[in-house]
């Protein structure tokens, strides 16, 4: 009987390990910004954090670059948002304010059937590097579709944010607050 369990014991530790344990779903759009922040990280550059908007608006922009082929496109060269000819619909889209844009850049690629590492390397040593390598970068966004992918890189400035309109209007309430405070401050004294 000892015999019997010791030879089931392997095969219930391989169907544990096959059947029960559920792999990690990532996807590619994680898999490129864990590359790009491996590329920041070697350079001894901070990792940049994903941005709610600016993954909207490259979500968006990829939608928008479906139907392209990547034989019909002109070679894609760095853009702001304010740029592109559709950027009111997607700003509004994302709810971003287009003040909140111009520090950021957006940087489209296409590759036949988005093989991750010619993705990557679309944006590690092409001319798309010297943005990557910069640390003014601290924010990222990632959107793809069919043989596009769009990021969006943010700054932590208020003309690279890509920030929301209600976000700007608590900040200058916040601010007006500050100032109240600190001239009623100056005035008792």
């Amino acid at each position: 009987m000892a015999s019997l369990k010791f030879s089931f014991f392997p095969f219930l530790l391989v169907y544990a390990i096959f059947f029960l344990s559920r792999p990690a779903l990532c996807d590619d759009e994680d898999n490129l910004l864990q590359g790009i922040n491996s590329h920041r990280t070697s350079l001894s550059l901070p990792v940049l954090t994903k941005n709610k908007n600016a993954d909207c608006a490259a979500g968006e922009l990829a939608d928008d670059l479906e139907d392209q082929s990547c034989d019909a496109a002109a070679i894609p060269s760095p853009n702001t948002l304010s740029t592109l000819a559709n950027y009111p619909k997607v700003a509004s889209k994302c709810k971003i304010d287009v003040n909140t844009t111009t520090d950021g850049v957006i940087m489209p690629v296409c590759v036949r059937k988005l093989v991750p590492t010619l993705v990557l390397t679309n944006y590690t040593r092409t001319h798309y590097a010297k943005y990557l390598n910069e640390s003014k970068y601290t924010g990222i966004g990632v959107g793809s579709e069919d043989d596009w992918t769009v990021v969006v890189l943010t700054t932590n400035t208020l003309a690279g944010s890509f920030a929301s309109g209600a976000w700007r209007m608590s900040e200058k309430i916040v601010s007006l607050g500050i100032g109240m405070v600190f001239g009623w401050f100056f005035w008792v004294r």
